[in-house]
């Protein structure tokens, strides 16, 4: 499913929605909590709403809910913005300016969050807030359950798996789902190794220039060398050829 992309003016109404409006609205979608614009900095809330626009594009055990550290904040909205990009949603994230949690910056993001929302809802009726879970824990709690409904039948009922087998139509469905599973993990995966290789570079760089005659001598050199050469009991770092710059 291909998301509806928008684009905010003044002529919209969420310009005319208060900062009151914004949080009524997360709240009653999301059965959430929230007092303030500034809390929507974790980006958590908007990974939920997108889930609810388009279930599967969110991979939502990664999603920190309750966080306060920066970094998980970040983590939150790379998320969001490969939920974006799988869905066709053409907005870049400005996520350095997110997570420093100022009221304007968060407050401009969500009013065209919500009109992206209304826009690709399609008429949806929102499940009621006691069905809905609150956190990723009540998912994984619901999808345990499932999985064990599905033991349990499997269990008590293996004389018809023997006698006939589950129908097709069942099987690529799981097949497909298995499929998507592979595909998140792959893309998840290339991420991980690009941001890796991304400051690995940049230490690599601090650790040449603290080398360099201009200043291998200086204080600060030292005490930064001692942070890249030090490791922690048990690990070996790997070995890697490295490139002269």
């Amino acid at each position: 499913m291909t998301a509806i992309n928008v684009r905010l003016t003044n002529n919209h109404n969420s310009h005319n929605l208060s900062r009151n409006d914004i949080i009524h609205w997360i709240n009653s979608i999301l059965n959430t909590n929230y007092n303030k614009i500034e809390e929507l900095s974790t980006g958590a809330a908007y990974c939920q709403a997108v889930d609810i626009l388009f279930p599967g594009k969110v991979p939502l055990q990664r999603v920190k809910i309750q966080t306060k550290l920066e970094h998980e904040f970040i983590n939150n909205f790379k998320i969001l913005q490969n939920a974006f990009n799988k869905t066709g949603t053409d907005k870049i994230i400005p996520v350095e300016r997110l997570v420093k949690g100022r009221f304007q910056d968060n407050f401009e993001f969500v009013q065209w969050f919500k009109l992206y929302f209304d826009a690709n809802c399609r008429g949806m009726k929102y499940s009621q807030p006691q069905d809905r879970p609150q956190s990723v824990i009540a998912r994984r709690s619901k999808r345990s359950s499932r999985n064990s409904n599905k033991s349990s039948a499997s269990s008590t009922s293996t004389y018809r798996v023997e006698s006939g087998g589950r129908p097709s139509s069942e099987l690529d469905v799981e097949l497909e789902e298995l499929r998507q599973q592979i595909m998140e993990v792959k893309m998840d995966k290339e991420s991980l190794e690009k941001e890796r290789d991304f400051y690995f570079d940049k230490l690599r760089q601090i650790e040449v220039l603290c080398q360099s005659e201009d200043y291998e001598d200086e204080p600060i050199s030292k005490h930064v060398m001692d942070v890249l050469c030090a490791y922690e009991d048990g690990f070996e770092p790997p070995v890697e050829e490295y490139e002269e710059y």
